[in-house]
């Protein structure tokens, strides 16, 4: 039971933050530095205003971890493949680099193959041995709307328990064992995709324990630029088209009216009167019966300085985010060369490559896991997988071809490396061979 609260303290330690990094993902995040007379001025109308940079800098370096493959063992890929985590691993990348970790579960189907799920870290987390850093438990928690009930699986190295709860949102206590049955893996089957650069203590007392989210740096900045953005909306508003003004007119006067509707009277019964302007805001024409009357009209404000600090904010979240100035708006010349091009997203190419590095360890542990289920052999006993990743680069493909075929003809690059490079799967390289002509003997 002690390792079971302690499963469920791990899971439910960070939702709150994980709560807040959606709302930012999503652009549902409150305004913030907002002063109460502005607040007053938006009402309702620009109360989720926001520009989803965060959602931005995620899907900048996602798109650019695309796993096409993996050595050591060709089946792994068919496997990889008809678990559809050419897809799904694309949303494990996402996951990961928003909340800061993922999780990957491998078992077997119903038929005995492998197959690989990706977790969010709202439902899966593990607890891990400090000494070797892996996981000697594990749990994933989840609502079963249809029955009501909260289920919950604990995975642990020599078995796996199913526990339920009879509610809907049970957190931590109600759990009563449905299911035991044996793990013949004998290690823990939830994989970890952690998005940090910093060593974890595994103590879990401080936010350090977890991985770390890719929008965490830029929440401050988002706001600002919001702040920014919500101020030049209400200066549009109110000062940005000219005011008009008039003198020697004689205002009218409406009464008081309550919330339904009713005039408010005073202490002797009579009607609350309120002087308004005998010109509506929407009439285009300003007339008068007054001689005397004059009529003018105030200077637009200028909009210019909004634009100024709306620059200032996004270069800072460009050098925290190594976001390029044509992915966030920046309006500037467009690169003027593809070398150009690259040349601007280096830092960003950078990031993405440590990524590839940093998540490829867990993508070989799951390729562990899944030759262990398919052949029935120890996970630990497995060596030599490695995954390919494709160039995090923006190249395009006729400047890719002619650089790997100019190494190929050089006798630099043998004929399957060169279409790894090309961005060719395992699968399509090993047709490509299958279908090349034999060589000519002479």
């Amino acid at each position: 039971m002690t390792l079971l609260v302690d499963l469920l303290q791990r899971l439910n330690e960070p939702l709150a933050r994980y709560a807040d990094l959606d709302r930012y993902y999503e652009g549902r995040q409150p305004l913030a530095f907002l002063s109460p007379e502005a607040r007053t001025a938006l009402g309702n109308r620009f109360g989720l205003m926001a520009s989803n940079i965060p959602r931005l800098a995620i899907t900048a370096l996602a798109e650019r971890l695309r796993i096409t493959g993996f050595t050591g063992d060709a089946g792994v890929w068919a496997d990889f493949l008809a678990n559809d985590l050419d897809q799904q691993a694309g949303v494990a990348h996402r996951e990961a680099l928003l909340l800061g970790d993922s999780y990957v579960i491998v078992w077997a189907d119903g038929q005995g193959r492998p197959q690989v799920t990706v977790e969010s870290a709202k439902q899966v987390a593990t607890l891990n041995d400090p000494g070797t850093r892996q996981p000697y438990a594990g749990v994933k928690r989840w609502e079963d709307t249809a029955r009501k009930t909260t289920e919950l699986m604990m995975y642990l190295p020599d078995v796996i328990v199913h526990k339920r709860a009879d509610q809907l949102g049970a957190v931590a206590s109600g759990f009563k064992t449905v299911q035991e049955f044996p793990n013949p893996l004998g290690v823990v089957p939830v994989v970890n995709l952690r998005n940090t650069d910093r060593i974890v203590n595994f103590n879990y007392s401080s936010l350090f324990d977890y991985g770390l989210s890719e929008i965490e740096d830029l929440k401050p900045l988002v706001d600002a630029l919001n702040k920014s953005l919500a101020d030049m909306m209400v200066t549009s508003e109110y000062v940005g088209r000219p005011r008009r003004w008039a003198t020697g007119i004689e205002l009218t006067e409406a009464p008081v009216l309550d919330a339904e509707g009713n005039p408010v009277l005073d202490d002797d019964d009579q009607p609350v009167m309120t002087e308004v302007n005998p010109i509506p805001e929407g009439h285009r024409a300003m007339i008068s019966e007054n001689n005397e009357a004059k009529f003018g009209q105030l200077a637009a404000a200028d909009l210019a300085g909004y634009e100024a600090s709306v620059r200032v904010i996004l270069g800072q979240i460009m050098a925290v985010s190594t976001l390029p100035a044509h992915y966030v708006g920046v309006f500037t010349d467009n690169p003027a060369s593809a070398d150009a091009l690259r040349a601007s997203e280096s830092s960003l190419t950078a990031r993405a490559e440590a990524r590839q590095q940093m998540f490829g360890r867990a993508w070989e542990q799951v390729a562990r896991l899944v030759i262990a289920v398919r052949d029935g052999v120890d996970p630990n006993q497995v060596d030599g997988i490695r995954v390919q990743w494709a160039d995090a680069a923006t190249r395009s493909v006729a400047q890719e071809a002619d650089a790997v075929v100019k190494l190929y003809q050089a006798g630099l690059l043998p004929q399957a490396y060169a279409l790894g490079k090309l961005g060719y799967s395992a699968d399509e390289i090993a047709k490509v061979a299958a279908a090349a002509p034999a060589p000519e003997v002479a």
